[in-house]
């Protein structure tokens, strides 16, 4: 993807510069696990034991599992989402929501947004959210509170990154 899109003109590329972080030791997501009270959905588990933990993917990139990104100091609203989702209890706690909530979000969001993991950042403040508890678990929902509310986007880790590689920008720069 680097090779075709040298001047980082996709959307995000900037940001995640098509890399990829080493995968995540067994042990140190294990550890993740137990600490937060959860088991990480298989799709997403296996990308960052497998693949890597982050960042080149959609928007502007996926967030680093069990390390603030680099460049975590620039003050960018993901890693505030980062941080939080890390407080004792947050992940494990139930996600609240069994169908999508259209429209501005109304009221504090961190209700909403318990059982969830940030997964990346579309930009000015709306976020996509891996769901790790009840019966949306594994599904990736979009965080727009200012206009589309809190929906799902993808039914998994898998379709959702997937459909990144696979997107029309690419396909058009590879003819």
């Amino acid at each position: 993807m680097a090779a075709d899109d040298p001047g980082r003109q996709r959307f995000g590329a900037e940001t995640h510069r098509y890399g990829l972080a080493p995968p995540v030791p067994e042990a140190e997501i294990r550890a993740f696990e137990e600490a937060h009270g959860i088991a990480l959905p298989r799709e997403y588990r296996s990308f960052v034991a497998e693949v890597g933990d982050g960042p080149a993917g959609p928007f502007h990139g996926v967030l680093p599992l069990t390390a603030p990104r680099p460049e975590a100091g620039e003050e960018w609203a993901v890693d505030d989402e980062w941080r939080e989702d890390r407080l004792p209890g947050r992940l494990a706690g139930p996600f609240p929501l069994t169908a999508p909530l259209p429209g501005p979000v109304r009221g504090p969001q961190a209700a909403l947004t318990r059982g969830t993991l940030t997964l990346a950042e579309r930009g000015c403040g709306v976020f996509l959210r891996l769901v790790l508890n009840g019966p949306c678990r594994g599904e990736v929902w979009q965080l727009d509170p200012d206009w589309g509310g809190f929906v799902p986007v993808s039914t998994g880790f898998h379709s959702w990154y997937t459909a990144w590689l696979e997107s029309p920008w690419l396909k058009d720069q590879l003819r």
